[in-house]
């Protein structure tokens, strides 16, 4: 079945207004060791489905004027957020072996804005049982990696028109921003929208006890740049209920005595157990692996400001092997999770930037991504559905295609809140296929609907 186009119908490039800047920095805004290790990645891509006003309301509603108010509000955003406007910058010097990459205030191209069109309806998005392809068409710069931010902008946002919705998607340098600078950045612009006063800004910091300006061992940017060929994997959404949330949180803890598991941890081990299952990996003595994306704003000491705006994440692991995993119950291989990010601590975190230093080689995309291992990212903490764009509350959140492979991960909140969570999963076909008949998975669904 072939996927709906994608209609463009229009692009411009965003800026704040003239007069906005003039007491702006023009200082190059550099990177960490958190972030430059992601050059390689894609863009963050994460989006909110919106119903057009219904009748009789709806006659009144104008997209031309609809989308003149989101162009003014997002250049009025971006007077407190004017780096997002930049590009990137490298500064290279032979003789002192330096390759420094960096955000070049100066280089001030603005944000790209697109609107495109659709003959899709909201049912057709949300009824469908795969997530559909049509989705990923959403999102601006589909396959763009992270470095070529010194051509691309470092963020596009793309308004595509529904027969009866609006999209609204975000494509955003990961190396300037993590998922929770991105909500960060969705909020002040929604309250911006909404012509609420905006208490949020494009914030940095610097790190303490390292040089704020890192020399890559390169002279070219072929010498580190490896993209990645996504393969065909299904796409979809599983819905945790408050209620089952709660059921399985409690599980973990009463099976290991403890009270430290949190919802989260109980949810993620329930799907690494479940999604090793599937794959029937060789071996009872094979490892595999559980990546949990962490936020290290809070771990650092002193802590970085919890609207620090950049990219300080970091992967924990939970490792076992397949027969462990498989012998004990959720709460095992919870509680695994559990260590892990308890003692991802300021000295952890300290280890593993020490040792990039040593050899600050950008991260390959497909060493994410293994047969054995699962990874989670995003979080069900992020108030996605506090963002509104004048059309009420969103119906849905999605993402598009960019850092997606087998065994891929995203958590969001549940749209009815309350603890509730959704979980995007990416799997080959033949997993998803099976991790749909799992017993245990079908189980700690099975009491919700």
């Amino acid at each position: 079945m072939t996927s709906p186009t994608v209609n463009l119908i229009s692009e411009c490039y965003i800026k704040p207004p003239d007069d906005a800047l003039s007491d702006k920095t023009n200082q190059p805004i550099h990177f960490t060791p958190f972030e430059l290790p992601f050059l390689n990645f894609n863009y963050i891509q994460k989006g909110l489905l919106f119903a057009k006003p219904p009748p009789p309301e709806n006659q009144d509603f104008s997209i031309t004027a609809y989308l003149d108010d989101l162009r003014r509000s997002l250049s009025a955003t971006l007077t407190h957020f004017h780096p997002l406007t930049a590009r990137l910058a490298t500064r290279k010097q032979q003789n002192t072996h330096s390759y420094v990459i960096y955000i070049d205030p100066e280089n001030n191209s603005g944000v790209k804005f697109v609107y495109a069109t659709v003959d899709v309806t909201i049912s057709d998005i949300l009824t469908s049982t795969d997530v559909p392809l049509v989705v990923h068409s959403f999102f601006d710069l589909k396959n763009a990696i992270n470095h070529e931010g010194h051509t691309l902008p470092l963020l596009s946002i793309q308004v595509t028109e529904l027969n009866d919705g609006i999209f609204i998607g975000g494509s955003l340098n990961h190396l300037i921003a993590d998922g929770t600078s991105f909500w960060h950045f969705m909020a002040a612009w929604s309250e911006t929208f909404r012509s609420k006063e905006q208490k949020r800004f494009f914030k940095r910091q610097a790190l303490e006890g390292y040089d704020p300006i890192i020399n890559l061992p390169f002279t070219h940017q072929d010498q580190f740049i490896k993209r990645f060929e996504h393969p065909q994997y299904k796409e979809r959404f599983f819905h945790f209920s408050s209620a089952t949330v709660s059921r399985l949180k409690a599980k973990a803890n009463a099976e290991c005595n403890t009270r430290k598991i949190s919802s989260l941890q109980a949810v993620s081990a329930l799907l690494w157990r479940c999604v090793t299952r599937v794959r029937r990996q060789s071996g009872v003595s094979t490892e595999t692996i559980c990546k949990l994306a962490i936020n290290n704003r809070s771990r650092l000491n002193p802590p970085l400001s919890d609207d620090y705006f950049g990219s300080p994440i970091q992967l924990v692991m939970g490792t076992a092997t397949v027969e462990d995993l498989m012998a004990h119950g959720l709460g095992w291989a919870a509680l695994r999770l559990q260590e892990a990010v308890a003692n991802h601590d300021n000295t952890a975190v300290e280890k593993l930037v020490d040792c990039w230093l040593k050899n600050p080689m950008p991260y390959k995309l497909s060493g994410l991504f293994h047969p054995n291992t699962v990874n989670f990212v995003s979080s069900p903490r992020f108030d996605m559905y506090g963002c509104e764009f004048g059309l009420g509350k969103a119906l849905a959140a999605r993402s598009g295609a960019a850092n997606k492979d087998d065994g891929k991960m995203t958590m969001y909140p549940g749209r009815d809140g309350g603890g509730s969570m959704d979980v995007e999963v990416c799997l080959l076909p033949k997993y998803m296929m099976d991790l749909e008949d799992d017993d245990e998975f079908i189980n700690a669904l099975s009491d919700q609907h």
